[in-house]
Formats: structure tokens, sequence, C-alpha cells
């Protein structure tokens, strides 16, 4: 038997060395990384007794045993560290959780004629990528501006033809398909394009000058009104993306904003003093922390696969280690990566429009969430804002395959990535009360018996999909483990929309239509959850059951049939021979199969 982790022997054990500590709680879980120039010290800091947050005071306490790797520099330390963070994605890390995935314009600059495209996907292809655009319909407002004033190519699969397509006949295409336009000229498009993403403007408009003068000189007058008209275009988008005078080129700059709940980081991309897009994320549970710790955490994370590193970013306060983030990102870009704090001009300026869009992002959303949940607490008669709430709705035909779906609304946003879907193992036959208190005991046990398994706290109410008998069904379930959770059902009129919250008294709640909006919301989420599983259910069931009554195949044909052609409809519709192309089948068997499943 393994001896217990005994911390503070092990603490005295620690290398004054660089490294990267680890700590796990009692179930094995990582729950938090970090790098140290002196590991002994920086994790002996955690045991001490005074001068700790809330937050690492939680976390200490989950402490059940740690661990580290010592190597050579800082440098190899943050890189770990990094590396670690995004593999484990520990609770008490700052995480950028949000699922959002925006929109990047990518360049195939090792094509002989590139395309240019939108795509959600940054891989190390090679490739050029241009953003992210935090508005999706900005990005597709650029590729449409490109495409219609550089002729490139608009297929995304190019092969040489013996003919153009229908774009290059409506002047839409150079038609490299053919060889209308060397390979040369069609780069020079490229590069063009390439400076036009980058924010270098005026480089463009110079040589447009240029190439229209040397047009009007030639009386080659229908390319110089295409110049021109290129010429005017950019000037606009030009015009309209301009937001500072500020004189650095390829920066980031990042606000921050806090309120009593989340803290808000907003990041603007600028290239050649133009916008070019913004994004922002939003944490929880890190109030407690400073700001400096909480932008190392998040330059560490964000930058960490971002293939547009900027030449410099620029923030109110200097992130912890800045020092070796400044050299992580300058390895990583093979060049200087600056990260710069202003003090006044223009630049700080601009560093306050990021604060002050951050803070306005913050509030516009506390605002629309925090009234919405206030308005439910006073109509669910509540003493606290109820933060996290769950809903359970239970789907079966006839007592079969029985499944339940739960969902989850955590400060008023519905965590789809928190869903949850329950087989049912205890009741046999049509009865939905019970197979809600099978589901809702399974469901707070796992927190009650400190396995969460993912499931995490306790809700603060319960949302049952159902009248009284589904609210009855929850309320013994309530009692009979002890906790304070309120019940609510969501009440459904005759077309199947929710209509109204009942209490366990059969009294509706009266609620206005923006909350009525959102927990209808919520019920066809926890419904489509709960469906979609049921019905996944019962197609295997069918799949499998249509196969094995067909004497001669067996476990192992089955697979390989449904492998080939992807489910038993497909096998209906193939030919004998298509089925004799899965191995161990011969046309005996095949047509058996054909006939049987017809």
């Amino acid at each position: 038997m393994q001896a217990k982790f005994n911390i503070e022997e092990e603490i005295k054990k620690l290398p004054s060395k660089p490294g990267v500590y680890i700590m796990h709680d009692k179930n094995n879980n990582v729950i938090y990384v970090g790098k140290a120039i002196s590991l002994k010290r920086r994790v002996t800091s955690y045991f001490r007794k005074t001068n700790k947050t809330e937050r690492i005071k939680k976390m200490v306490s989950l402490v059940d045993y740690f661990e580290y790797i010592v190597v050579n520099n800082e440098a190899e330390a943050l890189i770990l560290e990094c590396n670690l963070i995004k593999k484990y994605r520990p609770k008490f890390n700052v995480l950028l959780k949000d699922d959002k995935t925006y929109p990047y314009i990518k360049i195939d600059i090792k094509s002989d004629f590139p395309n240019v495209i939108i795509t959600r996907r940054v891989i190390n292809d090679g490739s050029k990528y241009f953003g992210p655009y935090a508005n999706p319909g900005a990005a597709k407002e650029m590729v449409d501006f490109i495409k219609s004033k550089y002729k490139i190519r608009q297929c995304r699969n190019f092969k040489s033809t013996g003919r153009p397509c229908l774009n290059y006949h409506i002047k839409k295409c150079f038609a490299p398909c053919v060889g209308y336009i060397s390979k040369e000229d069609y780069r020079k498009q490229i590069d063009e394009i390439i400076d036009l993403l980058d924010g270098k403007t005026s480089k463009i408009l110079k040589e447009l000058e240029v190439q229209i003068k040397e047009a009007s000189n030639k009386l080659d007058f229908e390319k110089a009104a295409y110049l021109r008209d290129k010429m005017l275009a950019i000037e606009r988008i030009s015009e309209k993306q301009r937001v500072s005078n500020i004189s650095e080129n390829n920066i980031d700059v990042i606000g921050i904003a806090k309120n009593d709940l989340e803290v808000c980081v907003e990041i603007f991309f600028v290239r050649g003093s133009k916008m070019v897009g913004r994004e922002y994320y939003f944490f929880q549970d890190l109030i407690d922390m400073s700001d400096s710790e909480i932008l190392s955490g998040f330059l560490k994370q964000y930058y960490m696969d971002n293939p547009n590193l900027p030449n410099k970013i620029m923030m109110r306060e200097e992130p912890e280690d800045k020092e070796s983030i400044e050299k992580w990102l300058s390895n990583m870009a093979s060049r200087k990566v600056e990260i710069k704090t202003p003090i006044k001009g223009e630049k700080l300026r601009f560093v306050e429009m990021a604060e002050n869009n951050a803070d306005i992002t913050l509030k516009n959303k506390f605002e629309d969430k925090n009234s919405l949940l206030l308005e439910l607490k006073e109509v669910l008669k509540m003493d606290k804002i109820p933060r996290k709430i769950e809903c359970y709705d239970i789907s079966n035909i006839s007592g079969t395959n029985m499944v339940a779906g739960m969902c989850v609304m955590q400060n008023g946003i519905i965590k789809k990535n928190l869903s949850r879907r329950f087989k049912i193992k205890t009741v046999y036959g049509q009865d939905d009360p019970r197979c809600m208190e099978e589901v809702i005991e399974r469901r707070l046990r796992h927190s009650l018996n400190g396995t969460s398994d993912g499931f995490g706290a306790l809700p603060d109410v319960i949302f049952v999909d159902g009248g009284i008998t589904q609210i009855r069904a929850a309320r013994r379930v309530i009692d009979k483990l002890n906790v304070d959770i309120k019940i609510f059902g969501m009440v459904k009129n005759d077309k199947h929309r929710t209509r109204a919250l009942m209490d366990e008294n059969r009294n509706e709640i009266e609620i206005s239509e923006e909350l009525l909006n959102l927990i209808t919301k919520f019920q066809d989420t926890v419904h489509d959850t709960a469906i979609s599983y049921h019905k996944k259910l019962r197609d295997k069931e069918m799949t499998e059951s249509a196969l094995d009554k067909i004497s001669g195949i067996g476990k192992v044909k089955r697979n390989l049939l449904l492998k080939r052609f992807k489910s038993v409809n497909n096998i209906k519709n193939a030919s004998v021979e298509e089925i004799m192309t899965v191995k161990g089948v011969n046309r005996e068997l095949a047509s058996k199969i054909k006939q049987e499943l017809q």
C-alpha cells in the first residue's frame, strides 16, 4: 500500500531550482499548474498561514499532493507551464473557457494560385492567417471585397481546365485555371492583398497611382478605370477601419474591467493604425486576483497557439513574468515582441479605449443577465439570486429506451457544455415521475458524496419539464437527501410551448415575456438533449436488431457492414455486388441480406 503523501515533508525535499509544479486533489485531478524560478520558495509560500487570497485558500484546501518538474531556466518553465495548462485545463488557472471560435482569413501562400477563404481552424500549414474577426460579417465583407476587386479565383478546388468558368466571363476572375494570368502576375495580386490585410494601405495606394498613370499613358482606359475603382474602394475601407492617429504598426491593445462577479478582458487588433478586429473574454472566480496576475495568465493562454503574433502588446499594467513572456513570444515569432505599458499620449488613450470597451461589455452583460436573475429571485420568492439552475426532462416511447436530459444555467447563461444525459437504470415501463426521481437522486449524490464528476456544486433551483407530478417526484428526492433546493415545473400550452412556471402548490407564476423567453429556451435545450439521446439509442437498437435477425450475420459481419454502408437503409438500397465487397459476405449471404431487409 502506498504511503500517504505528507505535504510538509515533501516541501522540505523541493529543490531551489526553476521548474513547474502541479497541484492535485484527492481524486487525482490537476487543479493548478504554476512555474517558479525557485520551486522551494514558490510552493512553500502556498502553505504558509498568512497573506493568502480567498481563491488561493480554497485551492490549497483541496490540494492532496503535488508533483514538480525541474527545468534549466525560467523560459523553459514558462513553455512547460503553458503546455500543461493546455493539457489539463486546471480549474484554478486563468482559462479561456469561451467556446466561441472566431473566423480568420486564410491565404494558402504555398499554392501556385492561392485562394482567400474564411476559416475558424488555425493550423500550422504554412498559410497566412489574418484575424481573428470578432464579427463574422466583417470577415465575410473583407473577403467579398477582395474577390470583387482583385479577381482572384473563386473555386475551392483549383485545377487546370480547357476553358474558363462563368466568373471569368463576368469579369470576376482572371482565369488562372486556363493560363490567362501568369503565376508572377497572380502573386502580385496576392502580395497586395496581404498588404491590405496587414493594414499597409498607404503602400498599395501609392502603387495604384503609378499604375493608373501608366495605363492612361498607354491609352488603356479600361484598365485605368478598373485600377481607379479599386483605389477608391481601398481608400473607403481604409478610412472605415482607422480608429486612431497612433503611429504604431502591428499591435494588440488589451483592456481589463471587473465587477463583483466577473472579469472582462478585451483585446483590440490594430494593424497600420487601423482596427481590424476585436475580441473579449469573461472570467469568473478571479475577482481577488490582481490585474497583473490575470494578464499574465491571459497572455500565456491566448498567444500559445496564435499564428498572428503582434510586434507590441499594450496594456495598463505589466503582467507577472513580463520578461519571460516577452522572450517566449519573441522566440515563437522569430522576431522581437514587446509588452508596453504607456503612461501618456495617444498610446495611453488607446489602452483607455480598450478598458472603456471592456467596462461597457461587462456592464451590458451584467445588466442584461442580472435583471433577469433579480426578477427570477423575486418571482420564485428566494432569499438569494439563483446563480445555478438545473433543468431535467424524461424521454421514452411506451417505456422503451428510457433516458433523461439535464441542462445547466449559470448566471443567466445556458451552458450547453455542462449538459448531461442519463440512461434510466431502475425503472421499467412507462413511469416518468419515478424516472425523474432516479435521475435527480443520481445527480445530487455526485455532489453530496464529494465525487462531482463534472457536475460541480449543488444547484440553487431545479426546474422539471412537467407539472405537479414531476414536481412532487423531485421533492421526494430533496426531502430524502435533506438538501435545500427549490423545485418548480415548466408548464407547456396546447402547442407544446412553455407558458409558465408552477410551484409546489400548483400555483402558476406570472413572469415577464423576456424571462419567459429565457425559460422557454432552457426547456427547449433540455428537451433536445433528452430526445436526441433517446433517438440515438432507439436508432442503435433498430439498426442492430434488423441485422441481428438475419442468420449468418454475427457481430463482426454486422459491424463491417455498418462501417462500409453507415446505415441499414444504405445496405437495403445497395446492390448484391456492393454488399459482397464486405469481407466474409459471399453472393448467397448478400442476396439473403438484401431479401431480408426488403
